[in-house]
């Protein structure tokens, strides 16, 4: 079956994509991600966007580990990296982060690296 999250490889166990659903979850499980990380910021896109509440309900009942580090999309702070470095220490993999577009979890993660 084709994965219908569009999901980008960037390590070999973390992969990043755009917003996600809470209904992706359970698609996210069943593509063997064991771990969701949300680096969107809440309504960042208006109040049509789904809550982290939401989606962070929907990922514990697909059996997924979930995290809230909203950070915004033009910058990424060193404390931010860091946080997201201790994250990526502590969750389970593989990783699925996600954001507005992707862009902003990849740069976060590249940054996480160098921490």
């Amino acid at each position: 079956m084709t994965p219908t999250l569009p999901v980008q490889a960037i390590a070999a166990d973390v992969c990043v994509a755009p917003q996600l659903t809470p209904e992706a979850m359970t698609e996210a499980a069943r593509l063997g991600f064991k771990s969701v990380v949300n680096n969107r910021p809440d309504f960042e896109g208006g109040p049509d966007q789904p809550s982290s509440a939401a989606i962070g309900a929907a990922a514990q009942a697909a059996g997924l580990e979930y995290r809230f580090l909203p950070v915004a999309g033009g910058y990424q702070s060193p404390e931010e990296a860091a946080q997201m470095a201790r994250l990526l220490q502590e969750l389970p993999r593989p990783v699925l982060m996600f954001c507005r577009s992707g862009a902003r979890s990849a740069r976060l993660y590249a940054l996480a690296q160098q921490t």
